[in-house]
């Protein structure tokens, strides 16, 4: 599917006076999908129409990403990113679902899983978790050069320096050596982050890192401690988060579920589509 075809398959909806752009398809056992940053919903593209055939599928921008607001002025938190999931999931009258998250959204969920953890009558119920690349643990997670340089003040100011050939060259570094993202791709990657003057709210946006370490024992403890099934799908050569990090996650989880892809990257829904469709498959029949 083209960028330009999934833009104008989905839709809108009012949060807060923001517009924040969402995307659903098929039928069957709600799947929200949640995606990592800078990037967007798009992410999910070649894997998409496969689950729709047997899920539910939902996922939207958050956000500062892809096709919704990017206001400068907004507190740009992972709670903030969970209150807009929970309001969107209450209006689309959702209140049992699953989850597949990547990356920022792995963050993202770990703060839904804290908040049902410390909270008996938390209204939702999520009936299981998939979790692709991210830096959970900030102990393991090893940020890019650039990501460093935007956490510091100087990052107002890289952001004007920051362009398409900018995330190649970052991608490049983080995607597995054999499944390297297309030229296309790259460049569809970038009119998301670009859209809606998306420059301006990266240096917000990856503040989360920051709280990653705040919030570490909390969002440790949420992924422990809660009792639905997990599964952990991590291209192994990703150098932010691969293999070191999925043998943490293994040490301190109990009855770790992990799937490694060897010569994969970052980004496993888009260098291994069809991997992560057969892992998620079969993780989702044991657990029925």
């Amino acid at each position: 599917m083209l960028l330009q075809d999934w833009k104008n398959s989905g839709s809108y909806y009012s949060y807060k006076n923001y517009k924040i752009f969402y995307k659903v398809s098929g039928e069957g056992e709600p799947l929200i999908l949640i995606h990592g940053f800078p990037t967007c919903s798009w992410d999910w593209n070649k894997i998409w129409n496969t689950l729709a055939k047997k899920y539910r599928v939902y996922a939207i921008d958050m956000l500062g990403y892809g096709f919704s607001a990017k206001p400068t002025d907004f507190n740009y938190t992972i709670a903030s990113q969970v209150d807009l999931w929970e309001t969107f999931l209450k209006e689309k009258g959702i209140a049992t679902f699953h989850i597949l998250a990547h990356n920022y959204g792995d963050t993202v969920v770990q703060e839904m899983l804290a908040r049902l953890k410390e909270n008996p009558e938390y209204e939702f119920d999520i009936k299981s978790v998939c979790f692709l690349n991210g830096g959970m643990f900030p102990e393991t997670n090893l940020p890019t050069l650039t990501q460093k340089m935007l956490l510091t003040p100087l990052g107002f100011i890289l952001k004007y320096f920051m362009g398409r050939n900018t995330l190649a060259k970052n991608f490049k570094k983080i995607f597995g050596k054999k499944s390297q993202a297309s030229e296309q791709e790259i460049d569809e990657f970038w009119e998301t982050i670009a859209y809606n003057s998306g420059k301006n709210v990266i240096p917000k946006l990856i503040k989360y890192l920051n709280e990653r370490d705040t919030y570490k024992i909390r969002w440790r403890e949420a992924i422990q401690y809660t009792a639905m099934p997990k599964r952990l799908i991590d291209g192994a050569v990703d150098p932010i988060s691969g293999k070191h990090m999925a043998e943490f996650y293994k040490e301190i989880v109990p009855n770790a579920d992990v799937v490694l892809l060897n010569e994969i990257g970052h980004y496993p829904q888009t260098e291994a589509p069809d991997k992560v469709l057969h892992y998620y498959t079969e993780f989702r029949k044991q657990i029925l």
